[in-house]
Formats: C-alpha cells, structure tokens, sequence
C-alpha cells in the first residue's frame, strides 16, 4: 500500500474519530444543560411550594378547644378517599402551587443522594418531563396506606436518576400541602419487569407508605424502593 493511501485512510479514520467526539461532546453537553434548566425550574416551584406553606402557618391560628364525644364511623362505611392533595382539607391547604400546567401535591427529599423535586399531581406523559409524581395514592400524600411517586431515571441524575444509588435505611422525607413533613425509612429495593403491578395497591396495614418507581439504566426492568413511617 503507498503512502498516499495509507495517509488518506489515516486522515478518514482521524475524521471519523472527531466526528464521533463532538457527537459525544453534543450529548453530554445537553445534558448538562437539560439538568441545570431542569433544577432552575424545580427549584422556582419548590420555593413557590415552601412560599405557600409558609404563608399558612403565618395565617392559620389553631385554638385550643374541647372537642364533643362523637362516634366515628367504621372502615366500612367510609369512602376512600382518592384526594391526592394529602395532610388536612383546611381551605388554605386546598390552594395548591402549579408548576407546568399540573398541581404540587407536595415535595420529596432524599438526602442519601441530594434529591429535591416538586410531585405533581398525577403522572402524564408530560408531567414527569417536569417532575416527580404520583402514580397512585390510596387516600393521599402522608396518609395511611401506599402512595406511588413516579419519575423518570435520566442518565444526567435528574429525577430517579440515582435511585439505584439508594440502600437500605436511607431516608425520604415526604411535605404534603398541609406543611406536614413525614420521615420514611427505606426497607426493600427491588428490581422487576415493566408489567408488574403488585407494588402499587398493596396492602400496607394502615400504616404510611410510599412506593418510588423508575426504570432500570437499560430500560429492561423497573427499580421499586418502597418506604414507610419512621418509627411505625
């Protein structure tokens, strides 16, 4: 082989090596942009969120009074309550921060991984490219039974994104719109296929619980951590 073709050969091998750097470079660099606007805007709702709590613990006043003996009613008479707006139905509680387009029910903090998102109200194809939110909750955020918070594993961490970097004990703490902040202890992580459903209206006892969904890095799998009530 002469030099002049094994020069070009060199050269469109070189060429191709460039190409696929920048094209890598490219993907990188969006997601080190899709991160910031996506902790920009998290933030703003979070601090609309904490802006709204802090306005109703200056306006409502809670009297000491004696309440009357009343009888309650049985678990069999009573409705469930698919109210995902969670803590207590105060009408400053019912006037809930929007974030695109979709209501706060609360906000989730993960220290173990530096986590700190709004959930939103349900989840749409659109409202986890904004947030967390809730798949399912069986009377609402902070209540007994299991709520299911869903989000997204983007490989920039955004999101779920290092849920699989969580162990057993970790803590997730859960504000609902009432400004209740509840501690949730991590006790099963777990990965299974796309179709099962069994985590999401499990029984949990009457106690609080809460079930974070994503999909695995290879999208194969679905990670489940579920989480209850410190203490409970």
């Amino acid at each position: 082989m002469s030099e002049g073709k094994y020069g070009k050969i060199l050269t469109i091998i070189l060429g191709i090596v460039v190409i696929a750097v920048l094209i890598l470079l490219g993907f990188l660099g969006y997601d080190v942009y899709r991160k910031k606007t996506i902790d920009k805007d998290t933030s703003k709702a979070l601090d609309d969120f904490d802006t709204k709590l802090n306005s109703i613990a200056r306006n409502d006043t809670v009297e000491n009074v004696e309440l009357p003996d009343i009888d309650l009613p049985t678990v069999e008479n009573v409705t469930t309550n698919t109210n995902t707006t969670g803590g207590n139905s105060s009408g400053n509680a019912t006037k809930r921060v929007q974030y695109k387009g979709y209501n706060v029910d609360g906000k989730i903090q993960i220290p173990a991984i530096n986590l700190e998102y709004p959930i939103l109200e349900k989840v749409t194809p659109s409202s986890i490219e904004a947030a967390v939110a809730i798949l399912y909750s069986a009377n609402g955020l902070n209540q007994p039974g299991n709520t299911v918070i869903s989000g997204h594993n983007y490989r920039n961490g955004s999101f779920f994104g290092n849920n699989d970097k969580l162990k057993l004990g970790d803590k997730v703490y859960i504000t609902d719109n009432s400004g209740t902040k509840l501690k949730y202890n991590i006790y099963n992580i777990y990965e299974t296929s796309p179709d099962d459903g069994d985590f999401i209206m499990r029984e949990t006892n009457g106690k609080r619980e809460i079930s974070l969904s994503t999909c695995t890095d290879d999208s194969s799998k679905r990670l489940i951590i579920l989480a209850r009530e410190e203490g409970k």
